[in-house]
Formats: structure tokens, C-alpha cells, sequence
């Protein structure tokens, strides 16, 4: 998927506000589908228990509060988006 850039998200928000172009509203059937996959995206039915040092857990707890979330919520994310090769590991 294409990345869209700064420039680009300005000329579609400009064009919205003009009314050069309309959103469409989603068909039931793709509401349905995204509900369905958020919510076996986001349903949580392991636990686990995780060492971590003082240091980082810190560093997490402080990235996950400039965010606005838990950090628990913030580590599962990071775990999240690695899996689905959404991080990339440094070479």
C-alpha cells in the first residue's frame, strides 16, 4: 500500500471542505467485515508474564503516557505490529 504524503493529505482535505469531492458512506456488509476483524484483531485471550529491566519499563511507561495510553496497551501494540511485519527489525 502506498504511502500518502503531507502534500497529497492537504490537496484531499482541501477538496472535502470545497466540496469537490464526498465521502461515501460504508455498505453494512464492509461495517460488518471491519467489526469482525477488529475485533479478532484485538480480542485478548493470552497472558503472559514478561521480565523487563527498571530502565526500559520506565521508558515505556513515559512513551505510553505521551500517547495517552497504557503502557500494557502500548506493548501489546509494539508485539502486534511486529508480528505483522509492520516493525523493521535494524540490519
Amino acid at each position: 500500500m502506498k504511502q500518502t504524503t503531507e502534500a497529497e493529505e492537504k490537496e484531499i482535505a482541501d477538496a472535502l471542505e470545497r466540496g469537490d469531492i464526498e465521502l461515501e458512506k460504508p455498505s453494512r456488509k464492509l461495517l460488518s467485515d471491519l467489526k469482525r476483524a477488529s475485533e479478532n484483531t484485538f480480542k485478548k485471550d493470552r497472558r503472559i508474564n514478561v521480565r523487563l529491566s527498571s530502565h526500559d519499563l520506565l521508558g515505556i511507561q513515559r512513551k505510553a503516557l505521551k500517547k495517552g495510553l497504557p503502557y500494557q496497551a502500548l506493548i501489546s501494540g509494539l508485539i502486534h505490529q511486529y508480528v505483522e511485519g509492520e516493525l523493521l527489525e535494524k540490519t
